[in-house]
């Protein structure tokens, strides 16, 4: 529960439920203190205003009994308001400890009064001398336990009130919160039912919220590429049993022939060297596999250095030469460009490309290379006469053990790992590999990055 989203979303709601009954109850009670205080006040000054009327106006002898007998009749009739008066005439002096209340006489305070004492809001009053009268300092007070129980009573409703609404929006935001991650439950089921057995299965995209719809698409973009990646891990057993087996069989039978009777030294020698043959197709079979898992590793060229693609191209027709006479074909090269490159890497690459055109060309065509350079990368491609390739295989040229020839034909020289060298290749000098078919022409090259990655050590000759 504790990396639940619903209970995360819960919980934020609570805190900002709280939050926000916080900030209402803080101002409902400051407002609701000022009204009580207030309120006593006026009941304060309403008691004032009487007593200085009577002090200012009363013009009958004995003025100053007829205000104790007054006083005493308003706090027999209202035990929660008591009342002071002083003067420096005893006949205008009512109510104890009035000595001691001198600090309220100007303005409220709440202070404890009587025995026991007991909360009481004060405030006080001087009148000056006058011809009836001496001055006279008097004061009011209300009881301030109602109201004080009052405002205790609404604190305790507001803190009951605020925890009460606070696990109300807790629910009610785990309920919502529940209610908005359907679609993520629904979409976890339908990943859950993807499998091995189900691999066409996918995430029901109109079914989904705007807010997961591109998460569902991407989902479904990874599985469409790990289904490719599926079905080519399907394919490729079968493809290196078959690549191995015809060499083993061929190993198998011609031990078995050489031993089914005796043989004299020359016809033995002739098997082993035609083991020796298949052997050395084994070996390639495997150093180009074990070539290619490195190259899928993200191994990448670090022995770098800035050459001449047209030299390489030369010494790559100078190499191949032989094979070139047989077929009576021509290379034709053109452009050029200087590019960070591993010769040895590039150089495999380029054989084979220019292997690849030998092999599906016509005796006596011409091979036209082609160099150029973008702003970010050189490439080189190979074009020669064939016959159409269509679009939808193209980019499965470079594949391993793929083959346009369904029928899988083999050869010493092909066993179908020609291209896929040449796009490791690019792929190691951060490059792409491309494949065109028009108008009876097959052009198929690689390009490399111009700027080497930080891990690659570059040197120039």
């Amino acid at each position: 529960m504790r990396n639940s989203i619903a209970v995360r979303l819960a919980l934020m709601f609570a805190v900002a439920a709280m939050a926000g009954f916080a900030l209402v109850g803080a101002s409902l009670h400051r407002v609701l203190s000022h009204e009580l205080l207030r309120h006593q006040e006026e009941q304060i000054d309403a008691r004032l205003e009487d007593m200085a009327y009577i002090l200012q106006h009363g013009r009958a002898a004995k003025l100053g009994e007829r205000m104790r007998e007054k006083l005493e009749t308003l706090s027999s009739a209202d035990t929660r308001t008591r009342f002071w008066m002083w003067s420096e005439d005893p006949a205008f002096r009512y109510g104890a400890d009035m000595p001691q209340l001198a600090a309220a006489m100007q303005q409220s305070v709440e202070l404890s009064v009587g025995t026991p004492p007991k909360p009481m809001r004060v405030r006080g009053q001087s009148l000056p001398a006058n011809d009836l009268r001496p001055a006279v300092r008097f004061m009011a007070g209300v009881d301030a336990e109602p109201f004080s129980s009052t405002l205790r009573a609404f604190e305790t409703a507001l803190v009951a009130l605020t925890l009460a609404g606070t696990a109300l929006a807790a629910a009610l935001g785990y309920w919502i919160a529940r209610i908005g991650l359907g679609p993520v439950q629904r979409l976890s089921a339908d990943a859950q039912r993807i499998g091995p057995d189900n691999r066409a299965q996918r995430l029901q995209l109109p079914a989904l919220p705007r807010e997961l719809a591109h998460l569902g698409a991407s989902f479904n973009a990874a599985l469409d590429r790990l289904d490719a990646a599926y079905r080519q891990l399907e394919t490729f057993s079968d493809d290196v049993a078959h690549e191995l087996r015809t060499p083993l069989a061929n190993l198998i039978g011609q031990t078995q022939v050489a031993l089914a009777r005796p043989r004299s030294a020359a016809e033995l020698q002739e098997v082993l060297q035609s083991d020796l043959e298949e052997l050395e197709r084994l070996r390639t079979i495997v150093s180009d596999m074990l070539f290619l898992a490195r190259a899928e590793q993200g191994v990448r060229a670090r022995r770098l250095v800035a050459s001449s693609i047209a030299a390489e191209v030369d010494k790559t027709v100078e190499f191949l030469e032989l094979l070139l006479d047989e077929a009576g074909m021509t290379v034709q090269v053109e452009g050029d460009a200087m590019a960070p490159i591993e010769t040895s890497l590039f150089r495999r690459a380029l054989t084979n490309l220019l292997q690849n055109a030998i092999q599906h060309s016509q005796p006596g065509a011409s091979v036209l290379v082609r160099i150029g350079q973008q702003a970010h990368s050189a490439e080189v491609s190979f074009s020669n006469p064939s016959a159409p390739i269509a679009s939808d295989q193209l980019p499965r040229l470079f594949d391993r053990f793929y083959r346009v020839d369904v029928s899988r034909r083999n050869s010493g020289e092909n066993h179908g790992l020609g291209l896929a060298i040449v796009k490791a290749v690019a792929l190691m000098h951060n490059g792409t590999v491309f494949a065109r078919s028009t108008g009876g022409t097959t052009t198929v090259g690689f390009s490399v990055a111009l700027d080497p990655v930080p891990e690659m050590r570059l040197s120039v000759r």
